[in-house]
């Protein structure tokens, strides 16, 4: 044993033994199984069904088949059906989502306009009542900072940051009238 080399005992491509039962069948008459897609309409994907029908026969092997050739017609039919069936239901779902976002984003995109023009209406009419009030509001609606700390960050009284808010509250108030009215 010391002067003899270890082979390998792996086999290589001449050592494995010819393919039998359905992958024969499969291996003889794979042209036959594309031409059969296409001519049903699988088109360039022909290929690819056949390619996934031999991964198929050879990740699960299976029984004896009674008539091979028919067999594999049928399983390579039944994926191109499957595979139209999968794509017609993706298409339709991608065409439903286009459609609703179509709607939402011309409805979206008007309603962030009239949205912009609230807000600087609303802008508008807060700086009529000084910039003390219009800066107090802001801190305290949209940094959300409390009126205790509003009032030691100005040096005011709790009563006058509250009558500040509330000026600036019917001053917003007052915009809704107008539109009501």
């Amino acid at each position: 044993m010391r002067g003899r080399a270890m082979t390998s005992q792996v086999p290589t491509a001449t050592q494995l033994p010819p393919p039998a039962g359905l992958e024969a069948v499969y291996l003889a008459n794979r042209d036959k199984l594309i031409r059969f897609l296409r001519a049903r309409g699988a088109g360039g994907a022909a290929e690819d069904l056949v390619q996934e029908l031999w991964l198929r026969i050879v990740s699960s092997p299976s029984g004896p088949v009674v008539d091979p050739l028919s067999y594999l017609y049928r399983a390579a039919n039944n994926l191109m059906l499957n595979a139209y069936r999968s794509d017609s239901r993706s298409l339709s779902r991608d065409e439903a989502w286009m459609a609703l976002n179509a709607d939402t984003s011309a409805d979206s995109a008007e309603a962030t306009i009239a949205a912009r023009q609230e807000v600087e209406r609303a802008r508008g009419r807060l700086s009529e009542c000084g910039a003390r009030v219009q800066e107090i509001f802001f801190l305290f609606r949209v940094e959300g900072m409390n009126q205790r700390a509003i009032a030691a960050q100005f040096g005011l009284s709790l009563s006058t940051v509250e009558k500040d808010i509330q000026r600036a509250y019917r001053a917003i108030a007052a915009l809704r009238d107008e539109d009501d009215g």
